[in-house]
């Protein structure tokens, strides 16, 4: 058991989750002077655990401050194109961006941290707070105490169930298909097409896109990269409850393991897209070994802090991955996090009234945004039937979608 820091010691963190935002939170309270440790239910080290990252200068800002070497983050791209349904473009915009994967940004966080202050097979079981501190209790017997405790485990956060049970994630009504095609398996055609380039097929109530990423052992030459391939779908949520049953007919409640998403389903949405997507982006479906899928949620938390336990990242809100922004938001949160905190002199309590006040209208500007553009998926783009929003035309043009996925730029005014 630790008990708390002496007058003369750093004050101490304890940060739930190893995932990205987990990862940022440690690095970043160490930078600031903490003395923090890093709890991780699973028994062993998080890693491909997803495919495609589009950075942004948040998280660019994010990883230099943590300490993390990003020479060598991801690939350049420039452009971002729509084709339709025969390979022709029909939009071009010039927009220079790194894009990267879930993995090479783990490996980068992940050196940040000693591994002595790294912890596998740690369930968190409960939180007790005084007016001195923190302690968390753990399913293996652990107790850690420590000054405060940050809540980085995720959009089905146990710690937000503590404080917040009314706050669950929404299903937005419709999942991703995705996977990773090697560049070296991608045809010829699609590699000329779409493998250097953000790129779009924007069908009605659909969404394509692609672009590359490092490929295995974070490789970033020619002939070794990767494509991430994603299709937004619209699923009833009557069809998504089939669609969560394994081959052995256990039902997955909220998400499927993507090993344990049926065959036919893959077979189905292999054929689907023969039958109606581009050649390009079909062909690259076919190049990818597995296929799966993953339902869109979202939802926000009107609270981030709780005394001395603070959400951040996924925990706090999670925003519609048409905006991009996981990582970078969980990366900022991170980073704000440790700005207000460096100061010893301010209390604890203090700090994270400062911390929640600056980062809780981020999270719902990202929610909403998210929301915004996920419309396009389901509602009628004919301007007869458009709601009466000043945006509606930009949201759901070729040009506005273009410009608006992965972008951050909606912060900006903030």
């Amino acid at each position: 058991m630790n008990q708390h820091q002496n007058p003369s010691s750093p004050r101490r963190a304890l940060v739930i989750g190893a995932s990205m935002a987990g990862l940022f939170a440690t690095a970043l309270l160490r930078k600031a002077g903490w003395s923090v440790d890093l709890f991780e239910r699973s028994d062993v080290e998080l890693f491909g655990r997803g495919a495609g990252i589009v950075t942004h200068r948040e998280l660019l800002d994010a990883l230099v401050e943590s300490g993390a070497n990003i020479d060598q983050l991801g690939v350049a791209i420039n452009e971002r194109i729509a084709i339709d349904k025969n390979d022709q473009v029909i939009e071009q915009l010039h927009y220079p961006q790194i894009v990267t994967s879930w993995d090479r940004l783990h490996q980068l966080m992940r050196a940040t941290i000693p591994g002595g202050h790294h912890h596998l097979r740690c369930n968190l079981q409960s939180v007790e707070q005084s007016a001195s501190g923190v302690t968390a209790r753990f399913s293996n017997g652990r107790v850690e105490k420590a000054d405060l405790l940050i809540a980085a485990d995720g959009y089905r956060s146990v710690i937000r169930d503590i404080y917040m049970p009314d706050v669950q994630p929404i299903y937005a009504g419709y999942v991703i298909w995705r996977g990773v095609a090697d560049e070296s398996a991608m045809p010829k055609s699609a590699r000329d097409m779409i493998f250097d380039k953000f790129a779009f097929f924007l069908p009605p109530n659909n969404k394509i896109i692609g672009y590359p990423i490092p490929g295995q052992d974070h490789a970033l030459e020619r002939g070794r990269r990767r494509y991430n391939w994603v299709w937004y779908r619209p699923v009833d949520k009557e069809t998504l409850e089939t669609m969560l049953v394994d081959e052995t007919g256990a039902y997955h409640p909220v998400s499927i393991a993507p090993p344990k998403v049926r065959q036919d389903l893959i077979d189905e949405i292999r054929r689907a897209a023969k039958a109606q997507l581009p050649p390009s982006f079909s062909d690259t479906l076919m190049a990818i070994p597995r296929p799966f899928f993953t339902p869109i949620y979202d939802h926000f938390s009107p609270q981030m802090v709780f005394g001395r336990v603070a959400l951040i990242g996924d925990a706090a809100s999670v925003g519609r991955p048409h905006i991009g922004m996981g990582v970078a938001k969980a990366a900022a949160d991170a980073q704000e996090l440790a700005n207000v905190l460096r100061d010893p002199s301010v209390p604890v309590e203090q700090a994270l009234e400062k911390f929640e006040k600056h980062r809780l209208d981020v999270g719902l500007k990202a929610v909403e945004r998210g929301r915004t553009l996920g419309e396009y998926l389901l509602m009628p783009q004919h301007a007869d039937n458009a709601p009466h929003d000043p945006h509606w035309e930009e949201f759901h043009s070729v040009h506005g979608i273009l410009k608006n996925t992965a972008s951050s730029d909606f912060l900006k005014a903030h």
